[in-house]
């Protein structure tokens, strides 16, 4: 499966921006979707998850509140909407697929296939 995230961009602080990970090559209703972040010099960090029927979602908590994740199966795309942005949230933003469909997971080590990343900036 190929994956091409997009939605990011230039956004002040308090602004909102929605990703979309769209999916190709195969149906995206397989896999568990996760979307991570990284900033240079960082490890990617794992941002939130969602199994491959939406039962159950997952986010670290520094987002929690402000950022949702979502899908659409029928799309074969995966959303993050983020609201209340910081400049703590500045990163480029990859979308990758677990083919273990019921997990949630939030090691990047064991996603299957990634994205190109989508940048987004918050500007204070």
């Amino acid at each position: 499966v190929q994956l091409q995230a997009s939605g990011g961009g230039l956004v002040q602080v308090g602004g909102s921006l929605r990703l979309s990970c769209v999916a190709s090559g195969r149906t995206l209703s397989s896999y568990s979707v996760g979307w991570f972040r990284q900033v240079p010099g960082k490890e990617r960090e794992f941002v939130a998850a969602i199994t491959s029927n939406s039962a159950q979602t997952s986010y670290v908590d520094s987002v929690k509140g402000r950022f949702t994740i979502s899908r659409d199966n029928d799309k074969n795309t995966v959303y993050l909407q983020m609201n209340s942005l910081t400049p703590e949230d500045t990163a480029v933003y990859y979308c990758g697929a677990d083919t273990t469909y019921y997990r949630l997971r939030s090691d990047p080590t064991e996603y299957d296939y990634w994205g190109q990343g989508t940048l987004v900036t918050v500007s204070s």
